[in-house]
């Protein structure tokens, strides 16, 4: 049996500047956000990152990491338009590949079957291909001579992806309602990182979900890490939902770089354990009781000194 297990910081120490990665989950669902503030707390730069974005993309654009990103939306999900994104497009801080959802998926599905392209209807017709001029089309080899998009491999230095569990080899299992492109991400790279909410014993993944559950097999991956509430603040069905009040909270700070910037010394400034250290106070603000805070500033100073309302009331 071969131990895959490592740590989040090991995953990062692993990856180089000038990578192309690719980061599983959809939106602001089961996002290997323990593995993204890892790259955070990381020198890495220069990344090309190819991810269906929500606040991982939002995070290393804020951070200055991102050189291109190849996507076909961005987004926060409950909120439509994902703020850092925004603004880093607003001032175009990085390159960007705008891809349909199938045309994303066919991407990544040439890539971990080794194939330069695949084929697909979508694209032809739409601003998608005015807008990638670099995507050339094929006419097909038979009687039918339908014009079709080459769309390019999406070929991956590194994925990273969160599971519900895996086991200490690698194989990955998800238990919400949409593996999403996960296993396209894994099967698409040189190398996959798991990331999960429990790593088991191989036998008990068959016990918890029938077989189509087992959605990552081990010969696609490098390392296991083990990260309870690794998503956060992301969703992960069924063991837990999105943090609607932290993403709130996220957003606001997003808005206005003082918050911002206190948002980074309280939430992101340490490491994981810190992290899960100061969302847990933040909780306990939110539901204890007191005003709802945003992260960096006092009670008071959130929920202003005549409406009476807390800041999730705001909202």
């Amino acid at each position: 049996m071969t131990d895959k297990i490592m740590t989040a910081d090991d995953v990062a120490a692993r990856l180089a500047s000038g990578m192309t990665i690719g980061i599983g989950g959809w939106g602001s669902r089961r996002k290997p956000m323990a593995l993204v503030r890892a790259l955070l707390r990381s020198p890495l730069t220069d990344l090309t990152i190819v991810s269906c974005g929500g606040p991982d993309v939002g995070l290393l654009a804020a951070a200055g990491k991102i050189r291109r990103l190849v996507m076909p939306f961005v987004t926060l999900d409950s909120v439509p338009l994902e703020p850092h994104f925004r603004a880093a497009r607003e001032r175009g801080a990085f390159a960007l590949t705008e891809l349909d959802e199938a045309m994303f998926m066919w991407g990544l599905t040439a890539a971990g079957q080794r194939l330069p392209f695949l084929p697909v209807r979508a694209g032809p017709g739409s601003d998608v291909l005015r807008v990638n001029p670099h995507i050339r089309t094929v006419t097909s080899p038979y009687a039918d001579g339908e014009e079709l998009a080459a769309v390019p491999a999406l070929r991956l230095d590194a994925a990273l992806v969160h599971l519900n569990r895996a086991d200490a080899r690698g194989n990955g299992q998800y238990l919400g309602p949409d593996p999403y492109f996960d296993d396209l991400f894994c099967e698409a790279a040189d190398a996959a990182y798991v990331s999960c909410e429990r790593i088991v014993a191989g036998a008990e993944l068959g016990r918890a979900g029938c077989p189509q559950t087992l959605l990552v097999s081990r010969m696609f991956v490098s390392g296991v890490v083990e990260a309870p509430h690794g998503a956060h603040f992301t969703s992960c069905a069924p063991d837990y939902g999105r943090d609607e009040a932290f993403q709130r909270a996220y957003v606001r700070a997003a808005a206005d770089p003082d918050a911002w910037a206190a948002f980074v010394k309280r939430f992101l400034s340490g490491d994981e354990d810190d992290y899960r250290a100061a969302v847990a106070a933040f909780a306990e603000g939110t539901t204890g009781g007191t005003a709802k805070e945003t992260p960096g500033k006092t009670a008071k100073e959130s929920t202003g000194k005549t409406t009476g309302k807390t800041a999730g009331e705001r909202s």
